[in-house]
């Protein structure tokens, strides 16, 4: 292979072979989807793979040739580079059946190292050894000639060529690829990971802008009352004993009297998304005044504690990370969610104003490591998986980590409804919602992620539990309420809780009477 490197080759063939081991190594999800998916005869099926296989090599070449001819060894190293991210991509498409689109690469520059550490593993290592080893060096030391400009113009123009001929022979195939896009463009590599990093720069360059400001509201009576909120971490309907699912991962809410429970779909798959969704008051891709930042601006002390990170711009005095909260707790259990429920009572009961809003943003239940979330105490069902990659080999041992940690989100809430039971000075009610759901293997999907219109149920059929202290507020009759809420009832009935008048308070969407 070293003598074959010292022999200098065209630019011509250098891109034609990265284009080709492009195709080969890296984009069989791709023409495996769309041989299973099309709705093509024998021979149309052949026809269409060949016209993108075609399609491909066209374009790879191309972007190759201009790479390297205006790049020179800054080139080399991007297409080394390239062939190592094409390498992750593929081995998260095979062994998590996801498809990288902008909610993907979303998720991961939303990931911190912790939580991303959980999918290292012998597997992946070798599985980039063996798709991206030999690609990146000889991308890194192949001598190439570069040709003159005219020359390039040649290349460039003869791949256009046959890109527009073969589309034009295709043209009927545009409905098709019309309807299955997101799933086409989330395997094809290096675009898949390349147009979508763009589109998610973008809308960040675009979120950094202020929000929206609410009309203002005003807060109407002095009696002190206290909401706490918990916005739950990939908790799945599912998997709760309360929703009917047959283990006791439930014990103690399901004891607990007063308790309300809601089926509920959340407003996306992903993190951030389902987040924003829980505290805005609709459904808006713009960047309207979220719950916490308009109760504070209303007049209300409002505190976030948070043992998770994706969340939307929060405008507030006092935000506490897990690493803030571990310097004031030294005495606390700093490695689970226990930590952001530590003080509570002392923080409640400290506040000089009438209207409390405490917003607590675990992490539960998020994987890979579903067995490291929760203490050693709550290994209730067992053996586990220690991650997902291992519970593909065994789904039974993966539900059992996962199990626990709705066991452990159990706990935490029946101790938080206790806490808030014992203030008799206060009004109080608790609040949980899970920002999406999870998927457990079925259908050989794990995690979550999904667009909506791909996402099998799990991924967002969340919880919502709802305890108020006597005399609070009323709820709504079931005949008063959709069959099935949304996210968006969060700000509403929440208003409600706090006695904020407002204009953008929606009455449909509280569960509360007025």
């Amino acid at each position: 292979m070293m003598r074959l490197l010292r022999k200098p080759i065209s630019l011509a063939a250098f891109s034609a072979i990265v284009s080709v081991g492009t195709l080969l190594l890296y984009n069989l999800p791709f023409f495996n989807y769309v041989v299973n998916n099309t709705h093509e005869d024998t021979f149309g099926k052949i026809f269409l793979t060949a016209s993108l296989v075609v399609v491909m090599l066209a374009v790879n070449f191309m972007m190759t040739c201009l790479v390297m001819f205006f790049m020179r060894k800054v080139g080399r190293l991007l297409l080394a580079l390239l062939a190592i991210i094409n390498a992750v991509a593929v081995y998260f498409i095979l062994t998590y059946s996801i498809i990288i689109d902008e909610v993907t690469i979303g998720n991961v520059f939303n990931t911190r190292y912790s939580e991303a550490s959980g999918f290292f593993s012998w597997s992946l290592w070798l599985s980039l050894g063996a798709l991206c080893l030999l690609p990146a060096l000889y991308c890194l030391l192949q001598p190439v000639n570069l040709c003159k400009a005219k020359k390039l113009g040649a290349y460039c123009g003869v791949s256009l060529a046959v890109i527009l001929v073969v589309a034009l022979a295709n043209i009927g195939q545009v409905l098709w690829i019309g309807q299955n896009d997101t799933e086409l463009g989330g395997l094809l590599q290096p675009w898949s990971y390349l147009v979508n990093t763009i589109r998610v720069a973008g809308k960040s360059l675009d979120r950094q802008a202020e929000e929206k400001k609410l009309p203002d509201g005003k807060i109407t009576d002095d009696e002190k009352a206290v909401v706490v909120l918990v916005i739950g971490e990939s908790a799945r309907k599912a998997n709760f004993q309360l929703y009917g699912y047959d283990r006791p991962t439930n014990p103690r809410l399901s004891k607990r009297e007063g308790l309300k429970v809601y089926p509920t779909n959340a407003c996306a798959t992903y993190t951030t998304a389902g987040v924003k969704a829980i505290l805005e008051p609709e459904d808006s891709g713009d960047l309207y005044e979220l719950l916490p930042n308009y109760a504070f601006r209303t007049g209300a002390d409002v505190s976030w504690r948070t043992y998770n990170w994706g969340e939307p711009p929060i405008h507030i005095d006092d935000y506490q990370n897990d690493k803030d909260l571990a310097k004031k707790y030294p005495e606390a259990d700093h490695h689970y969610d226990g930590l952001i429920f530590t003080g509570l009572r002392e923080r409640i009961e400290s506040s000089k104003k009438h209207k409390v809003l405490i917003v607590l943003h675990t992490s539960t239940s998020h994987g890979p490591k579903y067995a490291d979330k929760y203490p050693k105490a709550f290994e209730v069902f067992k053996p586990v998986a220690r991650n997902v990659e291992e519970g593909e080999k065994n789904i039974g041992m993966l539900i059992n980590a996962y199990d626990n940690t709705i066991l452990y989100t159990d706990y935490l809430l029946d101790g938080l409804i206790d806490t808030l039971q014992a203030m008799t000075d206060w009004k109080s009610a608790m609040i949980f919602i899970s920002d999406h759901g999870e998927s457990l293997g079925e259908n050989k999907m794990f995690m979550h992620g999904l667009p909506m219109k791909l996402a099998p149920k799990v991924q967002y059929e969340i919880p919502f539990l709802v305890w108020t202290s006597e005399g609070f507020r009323d709820y709504k009759s079931a005949d008063e309420l959709p069959a099935v809420l949304e996210q968006h009832f969060i700000f509403h009935s929440v208003l409600n809780l706090l006695s904020i008048d407002s204009p953008a308070y929606k009455k449909d969407f509280d569960i509360f009477k007025k």
